[in-house]
């Protein structure tokens, strides 16, 4: 080999190892880099008109702002340099009375983060006193909990649950009691056929129907629903599956179709007093900390597609169907999580949709019986860590801002507290449900009653009346009469803040 071949194969190796050390240095450059992206907002909130907002970014990396296609918005890139970019994002006007979002995402080296933009509907032909006349209508409500929604084995069953048959004797009680409405849960787990039709057996749906009608004869408003079959996701009313999977969610629709026409059918000729609900507690497991956080709002959508199923089965089936009051429930019927991402479906009847909403925080204190104490006189050792007087209104005031100013009425389809075994531990709860009940009335909702039958005192053991006899558990009696009162009681001196004041 020549001298000069050598020289040359020397140079090459020698440019090669330089290359190696270069893309080296370059490779652990780019893994160490860091994107640092500051923001002016990341929520895009719009009245029905429209408009346009100004996305500012302090940045290090190049981004771009991405949303799913739609025909109502959309997005442009202003003037950047290095270390800043604008984006516009303009929504044109919303002339339906649905309200409107869409996830955004701000994409950039090493970056990822999602952004909301959301746009309100219409105003509403009615007002916000119609919405509130709608919560005085219903007034004090009570839930047949562990009841028609008992299961075991994948099948619904009245009993299973320890509690015995309803009777008449208790929608009487609860009349005479003072309540003004009946929540009726219930399941239809392996109460319906396969599919095309899914035919409902009849002797369940005529037992919904003997209830409606105690219901009824009693002088009560009842809302009945589905409820335990979409219960963590594990049964059909899967959202889990369904978010990810279109052949489950069109099963879904399929089925969801196909029930509430069945259902809708048996009661087209019951009037006003009766009202459904679509779902209960939709969720994938994880009670609205699961993957419907960080999935794109498909969870969220998929609820609002079910929902839009629902309106059109019942509108479909005629006669007082076609102008019925139907419950909605947003996420979990989480009332942030309704309040951020139930988009009202679209209806045929003018102002018939309500928002059912669940309340039962604190948790820990009001279903789990961690704490015996609760509100701003409680020991602090002695309460959950949130959930107090400020809380509730904050939440209370965010639903009214959402929905009632705008004419929609909202029902709180669930809250309550379970029953203590000593007077101290009762004071605080008895304060709890009247603060709460109160709240309801003053910021324009109806409150409903968790009452699972159980007259025992701990966790889940939530009884005020006897399911069979009418018999009230306990202080039962006390606890209604605390409850009709915060609701019906128009003594310009019986106030939120007089309440709070005679704390335990």
């Amino acid at each position: 080999m020549s001298m000069k071949n050598i020289h040359h194969i020397f140079k090459t190796l020698l440019f090669s190892a330089f290359l190696i050390l270069f893309v080296g240095c370059k490779d652990k450059k780019e893994e160490n880099f860091t994107p640092e992206v500051s923001l002016s907002q990341t929520s895009f909130d719009f009245t029905h008109e429209g408009g346009s907002m100004l996305l500012r970014a302090s940045t290090n990396t190049e981004l771009e702002l991405q949303g799913p296609e739609a025909d109502w918005y959309s997005i442009s890139s202003g003037e950047g340099s290095e270390s800043k970019q604008e984006f516009t994002i303009t929504a044109l006007a919303n002339t339906s009375a649905n309200s409107r979002e869409a996830k955004l995402t701000l994409l950039g080296r090493d970056y990822a983060r999602d952004l909301w933009l959301r746009q309100e509907g219409t105003s509403l032909s009615y007002k916000p006193e119609e919405a509130l006349a709608v919560a005085h209508t219903l007034g004090m409500g009570w839930n047949l909990g562990n009841q028609l929604d008992a299961h075991a084995n994948g099948t619904a069953n009245e009993t299973i649950w320890g509690n015995q048959a309803a009777t008449q004797a208790t929608f009487d009680k609860l009349a005479e009691a003072g309540f003004a409405s009946v929540r009726i849960p219930v399941t239809w787990l392996g109460k319906v056929g396969a599919a095309p039709d899914y035919a409902i057996d009849s002797d369940w749906l005529n037992r919904v129907a003997e209830l409606v009608d105690y219901a009824e004869h009693a002088g009560l408003n009842a809302i009945i629903n589905i409820h335990h079959d979409g219960a963590d996701s594990k049964y059909w009313l899967n959202i889990k599956d369904a978010a990810t999977n279109p052949l489950v969610n069109q099963a879904v629709k399929d089925q969801l179709a196909a029930m509430w026409t069945q259902i809708a059918g048996k009661f087209k000729d019951k009037g006003d007093f009766l009202i459904f609900e679509s779902m209960n507690e939709i969720h994938d497991g994880g009670w609205g900390y699961g993957a419907n956080l960080n999935d794109n709002g498909k969870q969220y959508a998929t609820l609002n597609q079910w929902n839009q199923v629902f309106v059109d089965a019942v509108r479909a089936t005629g006669g007082n169907n076609s102008e019925r009051y139907l419950g909605i429930p947003g996420y979990v019927t989480s009332p942030q999580l309704t309040i951020d991402h139930l988009v009202l479906p679209s209806d045929p009847a003018t102002n018939r949709l309500l928002v059912s909403v669940h309340y039962y925080d604190p948790h820990l204190y009001t279903l789990e019986d961690q704490f015996q104490q609760w509100g701003h006189s409680a020991a602090a050792d002695k309460k959950a860590d949130y959930g107090d007087e400020a809380h509730v209104q904050e939440i209370f005031g965010k639903l009214k801002t959402k929905f009632i100013d705008k004419g929609i009425p909202v029902y709180i389809g669930e809250m309550g507290s379970v029953h203590r075994s000593t007077e101290a531990a009762e004071a605080f709860r008895k304060y709890y449900l009247e603060y709460i009940c109160k709240a309801a009335r003053t910021y324009g909702m109806a409150p409903f009653y968790w009452d699972n039958g159980s007259s025992a005192a701990g966790r889940e053991s939530s009884g005020i009346i006897n399911h069979a006899t009418g018999e009230f558990l306990n202080n039962g009696a006390d606890i209604a009469a605390i409850m009709v009162t915060a609701i019906t009681n128009d003594d310009p001196a019986y106030t939120l803040e007089a309440v709070y004041d005679k704390a335990p």
